[in-house]
Order: structure tokens, then sequence, then C-alpha cells
């Protein structure tokens, strides 16, 4: 599975933190910055990898800035995208299990490097337990089509 990963200005030292944990594991990543440490817009990251995911590129994301906040919002508006906002490992393991997220935002200003790593490896290692949840997350995918419930 490939790895989208971003983050805006906020978020590079644990962008940093994650790509070496995905080297770790082994997994194939791309990194789509950015490499400044002046002011860029979240959103303009957000989409890049939210588009890669929704079009099959990659089989998850990652996204990083200050708060998280930015980030999970603009990736949600990308249909087809689950984005989670994390910030502790109980949540990471439930929104695979029962949200099958796709994309996992965080916020560097929020968590530390440590709890981010953990935070990564629960949500990459976690399946998405289907059942009860696919009935949910269907009913997600038909609001993204405007069809109501």
């Amino acid at each position: 599975m490939k790895v989208a990963v971003a983050s805006d200005h906020g978020g590079i030292n644990i962008r940093k933190e994650i790509i070496s944990l995905l080297e770790e594991m082994n997994m194939e990543y791309v990194d789509l910055g950015c490499e400044c440490d002046t002011s860029v817009d979240y959103p303009d990251y957000a989409v890049l990898v939210a588009k890669m995911v929704a079009g099959g590129e990659a089989g998850r994301g990652i996204l990083i800035c200050g708060t998280g906040i930015g980030m999970s919002i603009s990736a949600n508006k990308v249909n087809g995208i689950r984005c989670a906002l994390v910030h502790d490992i109980f949540s990471a393991k439930a929104t695979r299990e029962h949200n099958d997220s796709n994309v996992l935002a965080m916020g560097e200003r929020v968590i530390g490097p440590g709890l981010a790593r953990s935070i990564v490896e629960t949500w990459l290692t976690t399946p998405f337990q289907g059942g009860r949840h696919e009935t949910r997350i269907n009913k997600i995918a038909v609001l993204e089509d405007n069809l109501g419930l």
C-alpha cells in the first residue's frame, strides 16, 4: 500500500517523523511537501493527498498542519475521502475499525513526534471491521452523491 503524505509549514517536523516511520515499516510512500518554513495554504496540500487517495494512486493519506483541523476539513471536501482528525491512539484504531478512514490528519502543535508515530502505526495496521459499519460507510457515500438518505 502506498501512503501519500503532506504538511503545511506548521507540520513539517511531524511529517519528517512519519516519513521515517514509513521507511522503518518498509511502506511505500510519496512525500508531497511542503519544504518551507514560510506560510503556505493547507488546502493546497490537503487536496494533493486527497485526490491521490480518491483516485487510487495511494491507498491511504496522512496530513499534518498546526492543529490538523484545516487539513481534515479540506480533505473531506473530496468525494471518497474519509479523513479523520486524530490525536490519540484509541481514536486512530476506532476510525479504522468503524469508519474505514482513508486519510489521517494530525496537528503538530497538539501532539509530539512519539505520539504521532504511535498513532500512525496504529492507524496503518488496524483493519476495517466491516459488518454494521459497512452500512454506515455506504450512507456516507450516498451523501457525497447528494442523493440524501
